[in-house]
């Protein structure tokens, strides 16, 4: 029997809503779309823990977080891991190879990938002078030397002086077909064309947008500038004191108080959505033009969202929906196996990703992973068995935080400061009423709240004592004492 191919599409920092597909009223995404129309959607996707590289490690090895240890955002630290996902395709027989962002340590580790071309953004840590020359960003980074080679020495990803964290929008100031979105499908289509066809192939693609900066090129910038769009959520909950003292820092957290610069952030995001939806488009006519597309397995998904200011909050790594929710449609090429397109509401999450590609093409899942295959959901619309996910962050007094998300509602704990929060999904999904303290829902919250403590009670933090959880313990981003070392 023949083996499928695996495309494997991954952004970083698309919110889970902005696809039109999920009825987003303002971002357009037509390639995207029709993917998800053909294809099993996953409407409860979410990153447990929202920033790009532990949500990465969970991808590339299926595991949780509490599994590989990395519990909040840290560069720097090596990545040495068993069982990647392109490993395991490797050692059964697939051509495995990476185009774009993979952001690990050091730079060019290699995780399974037998090809790689790498762009990981503007990323300040792989910048600085007193780095080993062969780690730095220009070195290292496969599109940082063809931008230079094209466009000059002192050509550079921000040269518009977009800072790469921050609301500030500029569009693409080169030609737009040196943008790196659109160099991550022209790298891919070549993997394509020049791969060992007697193998079947494990690609992954790997788009840096739509995380800032927010460049796309002008004339997807113009689609949405003028156009009047959705307002942010603004919930009951919200101190808008917070916005009001810190909105004017350009990657703040509390988001941006100049309503002008607000709607430049919102354009220029779903502008590089429409951007990477049409390149991904070129992308999918390669297959086609290939005649592979009908024998390939083809996931779309990201690391993580963005807040894009709902509840007056900006970036990622907090626990409510802009930031955790992600896109994930899963397409069979029919050629493979008859596979009906549906729309899924099971609770699923980024480790979930590796077993079922391995499931799908056959090959034994390591013992190590703790996702879920979702082969039977994607065939039979069997739902998986889980009530909920466990997601966390750990990063300062203010954000460091703990949450069980369902198909239907969440519970938010921050482990600094004691603050809770409850969010009834079915009927708030946009995160506006906290319910907290809503006497109708004590015995709800009290169950996912001991949800928590049994995922908790074991961690060396000391979040659980005595059965209860406990605010203040020193936060880390990497855990000494994984759960699991295989």
């Amino acid at each position: 029997m023949k083996r499928p191919n695996v495309l494997l599409v991954m952004c970083d920092q698309f919110r889970g809503d902005c696809l039109s597909f999920d009825g987003h009223p303002d971002v357009k995404t037509p390639y995207l779309d029709t993917l998800a129309a053909d294809g099993i959607f996953f409407e409860n996707a979410y990153s447990a823990c929202p920033s790009c590289i532990p949500a990465r490690a969970t991808l590339l090895t299926g595991r949780k977080a509490s599994t590989h240890g990395r519990v909040g955002y840290k560069d720097g630290i090596p990545w040495d891991y068993s069982h990647y996902i392109a490993e395991e395709f490797a050692n059964n027989g697939y051509q495995t190879g990476i185009v774009g962002k993979m952001h690990v340590d050091p730079p060019r580790t290699q995780c399974g990938f037998q090809s790689m071309k790498l762009h990981d953004g503007y990323i300040g840590f792989y910048r600085k002078a007193s780095l080993p020359y062969w780690m730095h960003q220009n070195v290292s980074d496969d599109y940082m030397r063809y931008l230079k080679d094209h466009l000059g020495e002192f050509s550079d990803v921000n040269g518009s002086g977009v800072e790469n964290n921050s609301w500030i929008t500029h569009p693409w100031i080169y030609e737009e077909r040196f943008h790196p979105t659109n160099w991550t499908v022209d790298e891919s289509i070549r993997f394509l064309e020049t791969r060992d066809r007697s193998k079947p192939f494990f690609l992954m693609t790997s788009f840096v947008r739509p995380h800032p900066p927010f460049d796309a090129p002008q004339t997807y910038y113009d689609l949405y500038k003028n156009k009047p769009l959705r307002e942010p959520a603004n919930g009951d909950w919200v101190d808008p004191s917070l916005c009001e003292r810190d909105g004017m820092i350009m990657d703040s957290v509390h988001g941006c108080k100049d309503v002008d610069l607000r709607h430049e952030a919102m354009a220029g995001y779903y502008a590089c959505i429409t951007h990477i939806d049409h390149q991904f488009g070129r992308l999918i006519t390669a297959l086609e033009n290939d005649e592979t597309y009908n024998d390939t397995i083809i996931i779309f998904t990201s690391d993580h969202g963005e807040l894009l200011f709902d509840n007056q909050l900006f970036r990622k790594v907090l626990p409510y929906e802009g930031s955790t929710r992600i896109p994930l449609i899963v397409h069979i090429g029919k050629n493979i196996q008859k596979c009906l397109p549906f729309k899924s509401t099971s609770v699923v999450e980024l480790m979930d990703i590796m077993p079922t590609l391995l499931d799908l093409c056959n090959i034994n899942i390591p013992t190590c992973v703790d996702g879920i295959s979702l082969k039977n959901e994607i065939f039979e619309h069997k739902k998986i068995d889980r009530s909920y996910i466990h997601g966390e962050h750990s990063r300062d007094a203010e954000q460091s935080n703990q949450f069980i998300v369902t198909e239907k509602d969440k519970y938010i704990w921050f482990t600094q400061t004691n603050k809770e929060q409850y969010f009834d999904l079915s009927t708030d999904p946009r995160e506006e009423h906290n319910l907290i303290n809503n006497p109708a829902y004590a015995e709800r919250i009290s169950q996912l709240r001991h949800c928590l403590i049994d995922e908790l009670k074991d961690r060396e933090e000391g979040y659980v004592q005595n059965g209860k959880l406990v605010p203040g313990q020193k936060p880390v981003v990497m855990l000494q004492h994984p759960k699991q070392s295989n």
